[in-house]
């Protein structure tokens, strides 16, 4: 879903590349119904998407890497620590006047379709602050 949304909110720039991989994933699932509704909600549509593991290829090739909770963020760390300069936590871009507190995005898978629109207002809230920050030169 991330891919997806943060893809919708840089369109139309050519030179940005959005790739997602997961700590955990299994290479080459499809996204869940309930990502696929939510993100369908919005006029985003992501057919040919398919799930891969984070390797030290997507890093090498990344120039930011935003981890969904602090222990995607800790394996990150000790997965790959040659790359820890490029890790960040996507909560740490909400506006602190939407939520000061140090946050995870929830994982939603089995908590209903409820939880996926949290996510992707989470996400949202997120996106911002990561725009201007990538925008800035990081």
């Amino acid at each position: 879903m991330a891919e997806a949304l943060f893809g919708k909110a840089v369109e139309g720039r050519a030179d940005w590349v959005v790739n997602s991989a997961g700590v955990a994933a299994s290479a080459g699932g499809k996204a869940s119904r309930e990502t696929m509704q939510c993100l369908e909600s919005r006029g985003i549509h992501m057919k040919n998407f398919r799930s891969q593991p984070v390797s030290a290829r997507l890093l090498r090739e990344a120039d930011a890497v935003f981890a969904m909770t602090e222990g995607h963020l800790f394996a990150l760390e000790d997965d790959f620590p040659d790359f820890a300069d490029k890790y960040y936590l996507v909560c740490d871009f909400i506006d602190p006047a939407l939520d000061s507190s140090r946050c995870d995005v929830p994982d939603p898978i089995g908590m209903g379709q409820a939880a996926y629109e949290k996510v992707a207002k989470m996400l949202d809230a997120a996106f911002p602050g990561i725009l201007r920050f990538l925008e800035a030169g990081k």
